[in-house]
């Protein structure tokens, strides 16, 4: 199915609204059933695997349902979206991001507009940056190859398990950090530490296409 730019950015902006709404609210809702740091960042993670699951499955049709700016990125290095798109999947994602920041806090009564002020700064912060993102792309790059239909999973569950493996609770998406920079939760991070994150996560995409785009490539001699 061919589908319009226009519902092509409107897939991109709703489905990042979601799911930044999701990790936001879901952040919000579990920190304040639990005062148990693990049982709050569950209450996080769940979620989030969840709606991504959703997100893909009914907006993948329309536009590919990137809702990362990295991905975004990795594709068009790839050479499988143009300059023109990319640039304005990236302006609307992060969009997005915002709105999903404003209507989750507006959901649980808080002041729609807030800064964060949760430290996520430091090497191994960044390291965990690159891992998750380079994980991520792993994930869509081999699903992309060899199970299309099996995106959905493979990105709900790869994003379940990383909140959890990696010290960062991969955020793997710019346009989310930039979403949550603006939340005063349990799901923020400090404006101040989004060039750490966001370069990392550049970097964990480009590793990402450099070395998945060999090794998906068969009957090649080395």
């Amino acid at each position: 199915m061919n589908f319009s730019l226009s519902r092509r950015f409107a897939a991109e902006t709703l489905g990042t609204a979601l799911l930044v709404c999701t990790v936001v609210g879901s952040g919000i809702m579990a920190d304040r059933l639990s005062a148990d740091g693990g049982v709050t960042l569950l209450g996080n993670t769940l979620p989030t695997g969840a709606i991504l699951f959703v997100l893909i499955t009914i907006l993948g049709p329309v536009s590919g349902a990137h809702f990362n700016p990295v991905v975004t990125l990795a594709f068009y290095v790839r050479r499988e979206i143009p300059l023109f798109e990319t640039i304005r999947y990236i302006g609307f994602q992060i969009v997005g991001a915002l709105i999903g920041t404003f209507v989750a806090h507006l959901m649980f009564e808080l002041p729609i507009l807030q800064v964060s002020q949760t430290v996520r700064a430091g090497p191994a912060q960044w390291w965990a940056e690159i891992v998750a993102t380079f994980g991520l792309l792993a994930a869509i790059f081999g699903g992309v190859r060899f199970r299309p239909e099996a995106i959905p999973a493979l990105v709900g569950m790869y994003i379940t398990a990383a909140y959890w493996f990696t010290a960062s609770t991969s955020f793997a998406n710019p346009a989310v950090a930039i979403g949550r920079a603006f939340s005063d939760t349990f799901a923020g991070i400090r404006p101040a530490d989004l060039p750490g994150f966001i370069t990392a996560e550049v970097i964990g995409a480009m590793l990402a296409v450099l070395v998945f785009g060999w090794l998906f490539h068969a009957n090649e001699h080395d």
